[in-house]
C-alpha cells in the first residue's frame, strides 16, 4: 500500500459532534489533496455504549457533509479474533503479562503511593508474580520495557513531543471480560489498515507514547501523526451542549447548508490568508496540516450564521427549491401545489438566512388562504383602502402578459388613476397577498403568486373589508 492513507475513527456512542467531523473533514481534505486514500472505521469496542442509531447517524452526517470515504465503513467489533491474536503475540515475546489483582487491591495501592508521595501507577506486583492464582479474573498489561528512556514523536501540527518512559503506565490491553482496549486496538487497525498519518484531536496526545510502544512491540512500522486542537466556545471552555448544538445534524434542522458548515469547520484551526470563502474543491486545492494553528478554534454561531446567509445568497435557486420543500413540509405546509420554489428562493434568499428562516418567509406563497396579521389588516385593510386594491385588480386582471415589467406598469396606471405614491398603494396590496407588512417586493410576489393566486387573494381582501 503506497500514498498517504489516512482515517477517521468515531465511536457510535453518539451523534457526530463538531469536533469529530472537523478531524474527519481535515483527513478528508488531504487525502483528496494527495490523492491518498480516507478510511472510514467505526470504534465500536464499546458495546454496551455502541449503537446502530449512532452509527446511521454518523454516516449520515458524513453524506450530508459531503466526506465521501474510499475505505470502510470497518467495524472494530468484527475483528476481535484479530485483537486476541495480536494479545497473545505480545503475551508470548514476553512484552505483555497477565495481572490477577483485584480493583480493591489497586485502590489500596494507589492511595498509598500517593501518601507516600509517589506516582500513583501500577506496581507490577503481576510482572514480578512467579505462579499464577487458578482460575481467577485477569486483565492483560503491556509492559512498558524501557522505564529509563524517553518515548519522542514529531507531530506534524505541534512539533516535536517528548515524554519520559517512567511516566507511563503498564497499560491494560485486554480486559477481564475478554474484550481488548482503546489504545491497543487502535495500533492493530492503523497498522493492519496501513494508516501512515494519523490526524486526530489533540487529546489523544497523552496516548500516542503508549502507542508508538505498542506498534514498536508488535513489530509494525509506526506511523506519522497531527494532532489538531480542540475547539472551544466563546467562554473559552471546551465546547459543549451549553454552548448550542453540537450534533452536526442538528445544525442541518435548523436550516444551515453543508458548504457553509464545512467552509466554517475548516475554519476552526486553519487559515488561508485572510480568505472566508471556500468552496470543496478550493479547500481540497489549498489545505495543508502546515497552516494549521497550534491554538484551540473558538466556534462562532455568528460567524456560521454570516456563512450559511452567502451560501443562501448565491447558492442554485434550483437545489434551494427542492430544499425548501423539505423544511416547508417540517412546519407543516404542502407545498406541492403552488409557485415554483426556485422561483419562491429568489424572492426571499437576501433576508433569509437559514433555510428555516426562508420556509417560514415563504409560508404565504403554499398556504390555500393568508391568515391576516391583526395590526397590518387594522391598518391596511380599511375601507379607505379597498379603491386602491380594486384599481390595482383591475389592472392586473387586464394583462396579457403577466410578468414583473407589466406589473409594474399596470401599478404605474393605479398611481396616475389615484394620484398616490407606491407608499401608499403597495402596503394594502402587499397585506392583501401576504398576511403581513414584510415580504419581498410586490412585483416580485404577484409575479411569482401568478395570476390566478393574485387575482383571488386581492378579490378576497377587499371583501373583508366590506
Amino acid at each position: 500500500m503506497s500514498g498517504l492513507r489516512v482515517r477517521f475513527a468515531p465511536s457510535p456512542t453518539g451523534y457526530l459532534h463538531i469536533g469529530g467531523a472537523r478531524t474527519a473533514l481535515f483527513n478528508y481534505l488531504l487525502a483528496r489533496k494527495e490523492k491518498g486514500t480516507f478510511v472510514l472505521r467505526i470504534e465500536d469496542t464499546d458495546v454496551a455504549r455502541s449503537t446502530q442509531e449512532s452509527v446511521d447517524a454518523i454516516l449520515q452526517a458524513m453524506e450530508w457533509l459531503g466526506l465521501s470515504y474510499d475505505e470502510g465503513p470497518f467495524y472494530q467489533s468484527e475483528r476481535f479474533d484479530l485483537y486476541r491474536q495480536k494479545v497473545q503475540q505480545l503475551l508470548d515475546s514476553g512484552k505483555a503479562y497477565r495481572c490477577y489483582c483485584s480493583a480493591e487491591e489497586l485502590e489500596a495501592r494507589r492511595e498509598a503511593a500517593l501518601k507516600e508521595g509517589g506516582k500513583p501507577k501500577y506496581d507490577r506486583t503481576c510482572l514480578r508474580r512467579t505462579e499464577a492464582p487458578e482460575g481467577s479474573p485477569y486483565v492483560v498489561r503491556f509492559q512498558v520495557e524501557d522505564e529509563e528512556g524517553v518515548t519522542a514523536f514529531d507531530d506534524r501540527i505541534k512539533g516535536t513531543i517528548t515524554f519520559r518512559n517512567d511516566e507511563l503506565d503498564d497499560l491494560i490491553i485486554l480486559r477481564s471480560d475478554g474484550t481488548p482496549t482503546y489504545n491497543f486496538v487502535v495500533v492493530v487497525d492503523d497498522a493492519e489498515m496501513g494508516i501512515n498519518l494519523v490526524i486526530r484531536g489533540d487529546d489523544h496526545i497523552n496516548n500516542t507514547p503508549r502507542q508508538i510502544l505498542m506498534y514498536k512491540a508488535l513489530g509494525y512500522p509506526v506511523p506519522g501523526f497531527a494532532h489538531v486542537p480542540m475547539i472551544l466556545g466563546a467562554d473559552k471552555t471546551r465546547l459543549s451542549k451549553r454552548h448550542g448544538a453540537t450534533s452536526v445534524m442538528v445544525y442541518r434542522e435548523m436550516g444551515y447548508l453543508p458548504e457553509a458548515m464545512v467552509n466554517y469547520l475548516v475554519r476552526l484551526g486553519w487559515s488561508h490568508g485572510d480568505e472566508e470563502i471556500f468552496s470543496m474543491s478550493d479547500l481540497i486545492d489549498k489545505f495543508t496540516l502546515e497552516a494549521v494553528g497550534k491554538s484551540a478554534g473558538v466556534f462562532n454561531p455568528e460567524k456560521l450564521l454570516w456563512l450559511n446567509a452567502h451560501y443562501i445568497k448565491t447558492g442554485d435557486p434550483a437545489r434551494l427549491g427542492k430544499l425548501l420543500l423539505e423544511y416547508l413540509a417540517a412546519e407543516g405546509i404542502d407545498a406541492t401545489r403552488g409557485p415554483d420554489p426556485a422561483a419562491v428562493v429568489v424572492t426571499l434568499r437576501e433576508r433569509a438566512r437559514t433555510m428555516v428562516e426562508m420556509a417560514k418567509g415563504a409560508a404565504f406563497y403554499y398556504v390555500p388562504e393568508v391568515t391576516y396579521e391583526a395590526e397590518a389588516a387594522a391598518k391596511f385593510l380599511t375601507e379607505a383602502q379597498r379603491p386602491v386594491l380594486e384599481s390595482v385588480t383591475a389592472r392586473l386582471e387586464a394583462l396579457e402578459t403577466f410578468d414583473e415589467e407589466a406589473i409594474s406598469q399596470a401599478f404605474g396606471m393605479v398611481m396616475e388613476e389615484t394620484g398616490l405614491k407606491l407608499g401608499k398603494v403597495a402596503p394594502p396590496v402587499r397585506v392583501a397577498l401576504t398576511g403581513s407588512t414584510v415580504s419581498p417586493s410586490v412585483y416580485e410576489v404577484i409575479a411569482v403568486l401568478g395570476r390566478e393566486q393574485t387575482l383571488q387573494r386581492l378579490r378576497r381582501a377587499a371583501a373583508a373589508i366590506s
